[in-house]
This record gives structure tokens, C-alpha cells and sequence, in this order.
């Protein structure tokens, strides 16, 4: 790994206003840039919105759909590598993605593995776990609730990540227009990422970036008004060392669009990892097989 600058984005995915949001992720991305960024990380399913009613006629092909030409073209134009949210369709089924593009084109996709509450209903789960080389670092791509199985994270790790990029589209409390409803929501959201990441970098002796949506996307009438399955996000960006030490975040005070940008240095990811009790050298893959049972009985 070379030492580069990333950003993450935590932003609204808009339900139904897909110019607005390429419009926001250009304008972000540009500004990262500015700042000297080569990658930048945005939301889960950000284009397309979360659990939007209409899903399946949205969703599209990837990498030979409108989503992926558009956030090429922003990339070429910015020259940065996007990590972007999405929803994919193949065959006439949907899935929940997160797309990697560059100024050449396309490099590739995360789709989902475990579908948190009624996404069952949008999406079905991904069954790959691949990881990226792009040229200063791998990354593989670790999709909001996904990130709840350590599993997922370490396979990626053993597959030769060293930047595990986390998206998310997280329902972890609604508010109100109250500005202490609303400090009262981004505070859980933070402390829900700062409690729980850290371990999957810690554990793997990887950089995590989180990036979460903001704000309520929209409203969906299958549910009421209130329900905590609306699309409310509190949001949020962190980046975490491979120490699991926070090294940038967003405010906790309001649920806005923001930003943070910091420098992975690859010394830190060399240190850790040339420990002696790096957990990838100790670790006794013999004895892990109750982890791959079935636990269903018929």
C-alpha cells in the first residue's frame, strides 16, 4: 500500500431526484479532489435511494447501465476513484450495490450479502467478496449491515485488502425538526459507528471508512409517517486507523451533508501488521469449522 488521501461523503440519496444527487456527488468529489483526495467513498444505494418504492424499475445493469456512464464521466472529469450506492438489476432480480469507477471506466462492484429488516423485500443478496487492486491500495467494500458480521471483513482481509471502504444507508433512530431531536439522532449514529467499527479495523489491522446517508430520504407509504422502517438517516463519515483509532469525523450535532478527507499512511498499516500478534499470523483456521454449519435443522 502507497500512502494516499481519501474522502467520504455522508449525503442524502434523495428518493426520486437522481440529477440533484449526481450533481452533489460531482460537486463533493471535485472538492475532495481539491483537497487531494484519490478516492472517495459515498453511501449505500445513494443513486437510486433505500428501499424506494419503485426499485425494481429503477434498478439497472452494472457496469452497462446510465449510473455507471455517469459516475465514469465524473470521475474522468475529477480524476478520482468513486465508490458509489446503487441498485442493480440482472436477470429481473435486484440487487443492492456499490460500484467502484475510475477516469478509465468501470473497475467493479459489491453487491450486499445479508439484507437488514424489510430489504428482502427490494433485494436479493450477493454471494462474492472481492477485493480491488488499485494500483496505491486494495480495497474490498463492506455494505452497512453487512458490517455486523466480522466474517465478511476478514475474509477480506485474507484476500489482501487493506482498506475496507463501508458504505451505509443506517435507520438508527428518527427525529424530528427539533434541533435536540435531531443532535439526539446523529449522536446514536455516532456512537453506533464509533463503538463498532473500530473492532473490524482493529481485528483486521485495516483502515475502515465509513460512509452514511443523511437525512430523511423521502417518505414511503406502506409505512406511517413516524415508522423507524422510513428512509430517516442520521449519517455520518469516519475514517479509522488500523489501530481502530479514529483518525476523522463528521459533527454530531446535526443531520447535514458532510464530509471528511484524511491521509492513510501506509506506515501505519506496516506497523501493525508486522507485530507479532498480528491476529492473520496467530489465527488457527483448523479449529473454525463450527462456523460454516448449518444451523437450521429440518
Amino acid at each position: 500500500m502507497q500512502t494516499f488521501r481519501i474522502a467520504a461523503v455522508s449525503m442524502n440519496g434523495r428518493m426520486g431526484q437522481m440529477d440533484a444527487v449526481y450533481a452533489d456527488i460531482e460537486r463533493y468529489t471535485q472538492i475532495a479532489v481539491d483537497q487531494g483526495a484519490k478516492l472517495v467513498l459515498y453511501p449505500e444505494v445513494l443513486i437510486h435511494g433505500h428501499n424506494t418504492p419503485n426499485t425494481w424499475e429503477l434498478a439497472e445493469k452494472v457496469p452497462n447501465g446510465p449510473a455507471t456512464d455517469r459516475l465514469t464521466a465524473i470521475a474522468s472529469k475529477t480524476g478520482a476513484i468513486l465508490c458509489v450506492g446503487l441498485s442493480e438489476k440482472e436477470d429481473d432480480i435486484v440487487f443492492n450495490t456499490q460500484v467502484l469507477v475510475g477516469p478509465r471506466g468501470y473497475i467493479g462492484k459489491q453487491r450486499k450479502i445479508h439484507m437488514s429488516r424489510d430489504e428482502a423485500l427490494f433485494y436479493k443478496g450477493g454471494r462474492d467478496l472481492p477485493v480491488f487492486d488499485l494500483g496505491f491500495a486494495k480495497v474490498g467494500m463492506v455494505i452497512c449491515y453487512d458490517q455486523m458480521f466480522p466474517e465478511l471483513s476478514r475474509i477480506l482481509t485474507l484476500k489482501g485488502a487493506e482498506v475496507l471502504l463501508m458504505p451505509a444507508a443506517a435507520r438508527l433512530k428518527t427525529w424530528t425538526e427539533d434541533a435536540a431531536s435531531q443532535q439526539a439522532a446523529r449522536r446514536v449514529a455516532a456512537n453506533y459507528y464509533l463503538t463498532q467499527i473500530p473492532c473490524r479495523a482493529r481485528e483486521n489491522a485495516t483502515f475502515c471508512v465509513v460512509a452514511d446517508q443523511a437525512g430523511l430520504a423521502g417518505t414511503v407509504s406502506r409505512y406511517p409517517a413516524n415508522s423507524p422502517l422510513q428512509p430517516y438517516h442520521p449519517g455520518g463519515a469516519f475514517i479509522f486507523d488500523p489501530k481502530g483509532d479514529c483518525i476523522a469525523s463528521t459533527q454530531a450535532e446535526r443531520i447535514v451533508d458532510d464530509m471528511v478527507v484524511a491521509t492513510l499512511d501506509a506506515a501505519a498499516i506496516n506497523e501493525v501488521r508486522s507485530d507479532a500478534n498480528f491476529t492473520i499470523r496467530t489465527r488457527r483456521p483448523e479449529l473454525f469449522a463450527e462456523l460454516v454449519k448449518e444451523q437450521t435443522k429440518s
